[in-house]
This record gives C-alpha cells, sequence and structure tokens, in this order.
C-alpha cells in the first residue's frame, strides 16, 4: 500500500492526538467524516497504523531511565531476547550497526531496579559486553509510540 500525502497529514494529526475525534481530524483535513473515517479503515487494515497508544507525560513515568548497548556472542541474539523479556525494566530492545548489537532502553523507579537489571544484562548468556547510558533530561522528544 502507498500512503498519500493526505495519509501522511492524517497520521501526523493522529501523532499529535490520537483521541481527536473523526469530525476534527475532517474538518482540519478539509474532507468529509466518511472520507477520513475510510482513510482510517484502511490504514489500520493495511497495518499502516498498528495501534493507538498513550504516550506518558513526564509526572507518570518511571523516575529513571537508561540505555544499555550491548554486544553479543555470535548466533546468541535469540537466548539473549529471551533473557531480555524476562526483565521488567526493558522497555524496548532494537538491532543495530556499529559496534554493539543492541539497543536496550530501561525504565526503573530505583537505582536499586536499574542497578540490578544492568547486572542480569551483563551476566547473561551470551552477552560479551554492554554500556549503559542514564538518561538526565529530555530536551526534545518526537517520539510516536
Amino acid at each position: 500500500m502507498q500512503l498519500d500525502e493526505t495519509d501522511h497529514k492524517l497520521l501526523g494529526l493522529l501523532s499529535e492526538n490520537a483521541r481527536e475525534p473523526v469530525a476534527t481530524l475532517a474538518r482540519k483535513l478539509n474532507l468529509a467524516r466518511t472520507t477520513v473515517q475510510a482513510r482510517l479503515d484502511r490504514l489500520e487494515n493495511s497495518g499502516a497504523i498498528a495501534a493507538y497508544t498513550v504516550q506518558l507525560g513526564e509526572i507518570a513515568r518511571p523516575r529513571l531511565r537508561a540505555t544499555a548497548l550491548i554486544s553479543i556472542e555470535v548466533r546468541a541474539g535469540p537466548s539473549v531476547l529471551q533473557k531480555l523479556k524476562t526483565l521488567p525494566a526493558v522497555e524496548t530492545v532494537h538491532t543495530c550497526s556499529g559496534r554493539f548489537d543492541l539497543i536496550v532502553q530501561l525504565a526503573a523507579d530505583s537505582t536499586a531496579e536499574l542497578d540490578d537489571t544492568l547486572d542480569s544484562i551483563g551476566e547473561a548468556k551470551g552477552v560479551n559486553s554492554s554500556e549503559s547510558l542514564i538518561h538526565l533530561s529530555t530536551r526534545l522528544s518526537r517520539t510516536r509510540t
């Protein structure tokens, strides 16, 4: 499925507020409400829209956030991923290029929880090395979840 300019505008509006009523979206796009609803249905059915979700504000987020950069042994990816799935502080895991194999986003409510999680990652079978970066403050966020 190919997305056109209107689809991109619609997705942009939804990324700002996924709860925006269809009638309001239609007004902003200068389209009929039924046209916007049909586009939403098509975007959902094609997988262009995978889910509608909540982006937590600063007050509801865990206090500590970190990124762990992980280098793993050849063919250890599946077992390391299984271990990461068991750790509650792990939010997302990405493969990447460069000297590390995985980028792991973490969120914890205490330094002890974060420390335990980083220790568990470092001790996991198949992990060669890891480096952690503690997030201090957010200066810009364009996250679309």
